[in-house]
């Protein structure tokens, strides 16, 4: 090649390279929808910095017209939630899963934590806030992400965590061959394998969070009541004034916003996890998402990102070694068993010593204000709503079992109803609140029957979520096994499908249950207007004492509430998780 020659060919190459770097058609597409996303976020938090006297000034208007801005904060709200829930779940999942210690304390915990109400110490939550952040609105918005992120956290952690402990044998026993280290294999195996699941389950808990929005942004610390403005508060304000037309816009602007989180967040994510899928033949029918082929055929956002992904990906592969007690470890000598005998031992000693302590301080402020008689009669109280709890767990896992397979085997019906139950499963109950309360007290049905639909009406999603889940990450190449040995019927649903989401089935139930005996509190005692109609069980219980500020009668309700969750789900629930873990893994 001559001088002149080699000159036209470095010129040719450096006018290509600077020819990559000129944006193409869908760059013009794409960008808009990334400049109004940024600019969405600035001006959301440029408004958490404002005095706290602007919430007065500002007070919510029903005004159809601040609807836009007002669905603009609830999303802010529920991202920042979302995102603070996504940490929270690759921590303490992976802490209870890993570490047989930590786990037999920190499962216990997420079980308690997830049948608390929010609405029982969220006035605590916002006093610390706001004592953070003293005359900003950034404190009160920090309580609101706070509840927000309550109601968002326990299902992902759930979920994370059975991920973790169902990671087939032969997967783990490939990257220990490679002589991965346990960070390595974390973000090489372990979330890789959960993320179809983690993100079917982050669609249930922003769905989820709208059933909270409603108490997290009009608070109510002593006699002072913060209001944000969002949709939530909207709501709130529309029921106290009986606006019926004001709530049909709440509906519309709520559908708008899940329409668009989920065209815009979800729809990607499903599509760009269906890589994770377990098996060795591909499916014909993977899951799409047109703003993911947007950004694919984007010139110069994807290069843009490419140094985001070398980050990421030499991140995970940076041979860190976490300690012992967070891997578990399959051989021992006998020397180490000893000593692991005598950890167990002092590690539960100091459970068993905080638990007494726990309970001797909970049993000495009860004391103060309950008498003997009351503490058997909340006892009884929390046995009616466990049958409420049992029944309709049950009667949801008879419905939504079979409807959740059939949607998760097929992605591009999935694609249809994704966002009908992502919307089914934000439809806030307060909304259904006036139409039982005026059948009830109109034709004088029991409430005891009639108002128990309101306790798993936002929580049987948990269950068809999950489903969904293990569904969709069913092996392709099993469902080929199956269908050429002509397994069908109930055979088929006994030994193919049942054994494959069964793992998920579980999640979604634990969830469903705690998050059941949460919504018991306001579905057991629900107000429209001055009239009220309860039911018999521990939720109304907490809704009155709350109602009238008996504040030992409401630690004994809770108390009751956390123990009842807890050991249901030691006698139901775990021993379902460990059979799933022992016999029913795709190895």
């Amino acid at each position: 090649m001559t001088r002149m020659d080699f000159s036209f060919d470095l010129k040719r190459t450096a006018n290509a390279s600077a020819w990559r770097l000129l944006p193409n058609g869908w760059d013009f597409v794409a960008f808009p929808l990334i400049i109004c996303l940024i600019a969405m976020g600035f001006i959301g938090f440029h408004e958490t910095l404002a005095p706290m006297s602007t919430l007065k000034t500002h007070a919510i208007s029903l005004d159809p017209s601040n609807l836009p801005e007002y669905a603009m904060r609830t999303t802010l709200r529920m991202l920042a939630a979302m995102v603070a829930s996504l940490l929270f779940t690759l921590v303490y999942g992976t802490l209870a899963a890993k570490s047989r210690r930590a786990g037999l304390v920190l499962v216990p915990i997420l079980d308690i934590l997830q049948s608390v109400p929010v609405l029982g110490y969220i006035s605590f939550t916002v006093t610390f806030f706001l004592a953070l952040f003293p005359g900003r609105v950034l404190g009160a918005e920090l309580a609101a992400i706070f509840a927000i992120f309550t109601s968002q956290a326990w299902n992902m952690t759930f979920s994370f965590y059975q991920s973790l402990r169902t990671v087939p044998h032969d997967l783990d026993e490939v990257s220990r061959g490679f002589h991965l280290t346990s960070w390595q294999r974390f973000w090489k195996l372990e979330v890789p394998f959960s993320m179809p699941s983690l993100i079917w389950n982050m669609m249930m808990s922003m769905s989820g969070g709208w059933f909270f929005v409603v108490a997290s942004e009009a608070i109510t610390v002593g006699s002072n009541t913060i209001t944000l403005p969002g949709v939530g508060a909207y709501l709130a304000q529309a029921i106290s004034d009986k606006n019926l037309h004001a709530i049909g816009w709440v509906i519309l602007a709520m559908t708008v916003v899940i329409l668009a989180y989920d065209q815009l967040l979800f729809r990607p994510l499903v599509a760009w996890a269906d890589k994770f899928r377990m098996e060795n033949t591909s499916s014909g029918d993977a899951p799409e998402s047109w703003l993911l082929d947007l950004i694919r055929r984007t010139r110069l956002i994807h290069r843009l990102l490419v140094p985001l992904g070398w980050i990421l990906a030499g991140a995970a592969r940076v041979p860190l070694r976490v300690p012992a007690a967070f891997d578990r470890v399959r051989f021992q000598l006998p020397q180490r068993q000893k000593s692991s005998r005598m950890g167990d031992l002092v590690w539960g000693m100091l459970v068993i010593l905080l638990t007494v302590y726990v309970v001797y301080r909970v049993v000495a402020y009860v004391r103060t204000g309950v008498a003997p008689g009351e503490v058997g009669h909340v006892f009884v109280l929390g046995l009616i709503t466990l049958l409420r709890v049992l029944v309709l767990i049950v009667i949801a896992s008879v419905i939504w079992v079979p409807i959740g397979v059939m949607v998760g085997l097929r992605p591009a019906l999935a694609e249809k109803i994704q966002p009908i139950a992502q919307f089914l499963a934000a439809f806030p109950a307060n909304l259904l609140f006036p139409v039982f309360v005026i059948v009830i007290v109109r034709f004088h049905l029991n409430p005891d029957i009639w108002l128990s639909p309101l306790i798993v009406l936002g929580t049987q999603w948990y269950i068809l979520f999950n489903v969904i889940a293990g569904a969709s990450s069913y092996p392709n190449d099993y469902r080929e096994v199956v269908a050429n040995f002509q397994i069908r019927g109930w055979q088929w649903w006994r030994q193919a499908i049942l054994p494959g989401i069964f793992p998920y089935y579980v999640t979604g139930a634990i969830t469903a249950s705690g998050g059941a005996w949460n919504a018991s509190i306001v579905a057991e005692y629900v107000q429209w207007g001055d009239t009220k109609v309860a039911a018999h069980g521990l939720g109304a219980y907490i809704a009155q004492m709350t109602a009238a500020g008996d504040y030992p009668k409401i630690i004994l309700g809770i108390a009751v509430m956390s123990l009842f969750v807890t050991l249901f789900n030691r006698v139901l629930w775990r021993p379902m998780y460990a059979f799933a873990e022992s016999r029913l893994r795709l190895n």
